[in-house]
């Protein structure tokens, strides 16, 4: 009784969410004690796939550290994920009306104009420090949805479905941003390859490509052209996600019928005896031959959607938080949070990010363009 009491508590708390808190805690805790030294000597690690002079996780020639491998490659799996989620919701589900689609999309349009408006105002007028007038346009997504997930079934399907569309429509315009103001230079040789992959995963998605290796594998080549173009490579994610087929390659009624052809002349086995079971080869053929049915009732995306749904979870989400939030806080100034940028990019997160994502959504409900979520009300949008 005690045993299970404990096996229920462990599967109570201890959940995507708990593990990104956790995560969070640690590398504060690790980041401010003696062992920091080791805590920011792990993330500066070389991380390399080579064959020959060729490192498939390098960036313009130099090799990626393991935190840049963190940030760009496994948060592109976390946008595929969420891309995935978000084109499901934008078929049959709560964004699959253009009233609710829209409303992230405007959400985010005040979430990007606001925040950098309050940095604006509040920066000096020095231009170096004007150069970060892009660092509050973007939801941390990550944190977010996880952070959210702690509240579970008190927070509307629908609030949680458009704060990641919210998340994702802003951060996309983030990367706009910085793609046009900040790089320094754009690769010509890898935005083409990075378009001829699109496009190549479009066209197989209009002419009923299946595989969903297909897909992953050109996303795959995608990701890293995009990440060797000047462009952020989590971008990738997101693309790849919206090319990958929800239809059946054939109705629901021929694979149904396959497993019960196979399935009505299979033998019943008495077990009652304890001894091996041996089955012939043509039993186990048509075994297969049931599994691979059986998988082909489940759309590509939504098959993949549920494959990553783990391994974002409990690996991809608590690394990135690990990686991310150990700040030395003995080299923090507090003096340059009136003085330098820390005032205006925080009160640019806070105040802006709430009164543009709210105003604008706000506003745009009342003259009827969008609906709020199903559900929701003014008091818990505002939360979200």
């Amino acid at each position: 009784m005690a045993n299970y009491s404990f096996k229920s508590m462990i599967k109570k708390y201890v959940t995507a969410s708990g593990l990104l808190i956790i995560s969070a805690i640690a590398a504060l805790i690790l980041a401010n004690s003696e062992a920091k030294e080791w805590y920011f000597g792990l993330w500066e690690n070389i991380v390399s796939i080579s064959v020959g002079s060729f490192n498939l996780f390098s960036h313009n020639g130099h090799d990626m550290t393991l935190l840049q491998v963190i940030n760009d490659f496994l948060m592109a799996l976390f946008f595929l994920s969420v891309g995935l989620e978000i084109k499901r919701e934008f078929l049959v589900g709560e964004l699959s009306s253009p009233k609710k689609a829209m409303l992230p999309i405007i959400g985010a349009c005040g979430g990007m104009i606001f925040p950098v408006l309050v940095f604006w105002l509040l920066c000096p007028a020095d231009p170096d420090l004007q150069r970060g007038l892009a660092i509050p346009m973007a939801t941390d997504i990550a944190f977010s949805l996880g952070v959210l997930s702690i509240f579970s079934t008190r927070v509307p399907t629908g609030l949680k479905v458009f704060l990641a569309a919210l998340a994702v429509a802003d951060d996309l315009g983030g990367i706009i941003v910085i793609a046009i103001f900040y790089t320094s230079e754009l690769h010509t040789t890898f935005l083409i390859l990075s378009a001829i992959c699109v496009l190549i995963m479009a066209v197989a998605n209009r002419a009923g490509v299946h595989h969903k290796f297909f897909y992953l594998i050109t996303g795959f080549v995608l990701w890293y052209a995009m990440l060797n173009s000047g462009i952020h490579a989590t971008i990738a994610g997101v693309i790849t996600a919206f090319c990958i087929p929800s239809t059946l390659e054939k109705g629901t009624g021929f694979y149904l019928e396959r497993i019960r052809k196979n399935l009505e002349n299979f033998p019943v086995i008495d077990n009652s005896r304890k001894g091996a079971v041996i089955l012939t080869h043509d039993e186990i053929n048509r075994l297969k031959s049931v599994e691979s049915a059986a998988d082909r009732l489940i759309s590509p995306l939504q098959d993949l959607e549920d494959n990553l749904h783990a391994l974002i979870g409990y690996v991809v989400i608590p690394v990135f938080a690990f990686a991310n939030i150990g700040i030395d806080m003995s080299e923090m100034d507090m003096s340059s949070l009136i003085t330098g940028v820390g005032m205006p990019v925080m009160s640019g997160l806070v105040i802006g990010k709430l009164v543009g994502v709210f105003l604008f959504a706000w506003v745009a409900v009342k003259i009827g363009i969008v609906a709020l979520p199903d559900g929701a009300n003014w008091k818990s949008f505002s939360g979200i």
